[in-house]
Parts: C-alpha cells; sequence; structure tokens
C-alpha cells in the first residue's frame, strides 16, 4: 500500500507539533522546579513568594503554538494538493527540533531567572528580555520554514 503524498506532508506536520510540544514540556517543566524551589525558599525565609515567577515558567507554552501554526500552514498545503510529500517529514522534523530545542533553552534560562528573581526581587525585565531573544530563534525558524515552503 503506497501512501498518499498529502499522507506524508501531514505526518511532517505532526511531526513538528509533537517536537515543538516536546520541547515546550521540558522548558516548562525545567523552569517550573526551580520556580517551586525559590517560592520554597522564600517561605523558608518568611519572604514573600514572587507569583511574577510563573511568567518564566509559562514563556516556553508559545514554542507549541508556533509548532501548531507551522502544522495547520501544511495540514493546507496537504488539503490543496501542494507540499511536498515525504521531503515534508524532513521539514516538520528539522523545524520541530529548532523550535521544541528553543522551548527547552528558553526554560533553562527561565530556571535560572526564577532562582536569581526569587532570590533577590530584582532584575525580571532583565530576565524576561533574554527569554526573548531565545524565543526569538523559534519565531525565526516558524516564519523562514513557512516561506521556504511557500
Amino acid at each position: 500500500m503506497e501512501m498518499d503524498p498529502a499522507m506524508w506532508t501531514k505526518l511532517g506536520a505532526v511531526t513538528a507539533i509533537s517536537i515543538a510540544a516536546l520541547g515546550s514540556a521540558l522548558g516548562t517543566g525545567a523552569a517550573g522546579a526551580a520556580a517551586v524551589g525559590a517560592w520554597k525558599k522564600c517561605y523558608a525565609q518568611s519572604k514573600a513568594a514572587p507569583f511574577l515567577l510563573i511568567t518564566f515558567v509559562g514563556a516556553p507554552l508559545s514554542q507549541t503554538i508556533y509548532g501548531m501554526i507551522l502544522m495547520f500552514s501544511m495540514v493546507g498545503q496537504a488539503n490543496s494538493g501542494g507540499g511536498m510529500g515525504v521531503a515534508d517529514i524532513g521539514v516538520g522534523l528539522v523545524a520541530g527540533i529548532a523550535i521544541g530545542a528553543s522551548a527547552w533553552m528558553q526554560g533553562r534560562a527561565g530556571a535560572g531567572a526564577s532562582a536569581a528573581f526569587g532570590e533577590t526581587g530584582q532584575g525580571f525585565t532583565n530576565y524576561l528580555t533574554a527569554l526573548g531573544v531565545i524565543e526569538t530563534v523559534a519565531i525565526f525558524v516558524l516564519v523562514f520554514v513557512m516561506i521556504a515552503i511557500g
């Protein structure tokens, strides 16, 4: 049984969202664990636990959205008779890895930001800026891949 080229494109689309979401899970897990540790430290010192740490925890979730946008674009191409068939598995794999890696590293940076902000209560804007730079990698991948697959 031979697979229809559109099915290969859809498989590539699902690969992209899945790997992007895996990166988001790893990133939010890393940042979440650090935020919990920072809050525990604050409670142990009878300090207010900064709710703003949730910003660092949630930051890697946006890469799942980028993977979803790419998935919808690829599925739309497949449904309209476009797409590249088997080659789209490679597109989905490589783009998913790049987007997912951005999420994972953003979560690791968010973990450091949680620890630092939890301890000092200072630097929130600087930490958030660093996370934004890491996020930019995922945005670039999304935009450039969508242009490439046209």
